[in-house]
């Protein structure tokens, strides 16, 4: 008889080291130092993309930042140790990259010069053992055939997310559904969009639900940036928070087996 396991996870999105919003991780330190007696033991958590800015290089976009990528990994590591440190000593350590994140190992010689790609990785800088501590999944968007870079945890999914359009968090939760074996009763967690999303239904049309949720936990990252001046009235800093039970055969569940819900964290409006 297969053994069903309980697991309790968290996730966070969208931190843009060096530019990490100070006020929302000192409140989610805070609630992950009081996760234990709140929700009982974190067995994992997610870090679901974007962790860095790659700003310094890896973009295609002009910007005037004025620090070094040395310096984003610094923040980066510095972020990831601080977490770990009041997680459970056993808890698993997750990061689906993100796109940003992405930009650093790209073979594309608009982000990252072929000659010296090898060495600006994270895994080659001083603080390689920090970001090692994480497993590692890659950004891959999915395919019908094919689920790409996410995460399973039971029946709860998680990736950092491809579009901003509207309606792109359903959508791409029908999208890793078909991916990933198309059962039934499973939520989907993404990012990149910078805005919290509480889990909900999937709905085809208003009064068509279906057996898919999903939800968002924001942005762990600057609320105001300048150069998004026109999209980011509803972004906001959040973690989302759930349990579920781990069975090695998916169809096996017989229905809904988690509960997961969005806690909205102090951002200090920055």
């Amino acid at each position: 008889m297969a053994t069903i396991e309980p697991r309790r996870w968290a996730a966070i999105s969208c931190v843009h080291c060096p530019f990490e919003n100070k006020a929302a991780q000192e409140a989610l330190l805070n609630a992950l130092a009081d996760a234990g007696d709140r929700y009982g033991e974190l067995t994992d958590f997610v870090m679901l993309g974007d962790l860095i800015e790659a700003g310094a290089i890896g973009s295609v976009h002009p910007n005037e930042y004025d620090h070094t990528l040395e310096d984003e990994y610094r923040a980066a590591a510095g972020y990831l140790e601080a977490i770990r440190s009041v997680l459970p000593a056993n808890c698993r350590l997750h990061w689906t990259l993100g796109n940003h994140d992405d930009n650093l190992q790209v073979n594309d010689q608009r982000r990252t010069p072929a000659a010296v790609r090898g060495l600006i990785h994270w895994s080659q800088s001083p603080w390689a053992d920090a970001f090692a501590r994480w497993e590692q999944y890659p950004y891959r968007k999915p395919s019908i055939h094919e689920a790409g870079g996410c995460l399973q945890i039971g029946q709860c999914v998680f990736s950092h997310g491809w579009d901003v359009a509207q309606n792109s968090s359903r959508n791409e939760a029908f999208q890793l559904s078909y991916a990933t074996g198309s059962w039934p009763h499973r939520l989907f967690v993404r990012g990149h969009t910078h805005t919290v999303e509480h889990v909900q239904q999937a709905h085809v049309t208003p009064k068509t639900p279906t057996h898919t949720w999903f939800c968002n936990p924001g942005t762990m990252g600057p609320l105001r940036p300048p150069y998004t001046h026109r999209r980011w009235a509803m972004w906001m800093p959040g973690v989302a928070w759930g349990e579920c039970q781990v069975h090695h055969r998916p169809s096996r569940f017989p229905g809904k087996c988690w509960d997961a819900h969005v806690e909205v964290l102090d951002g200090g409006g920055t």
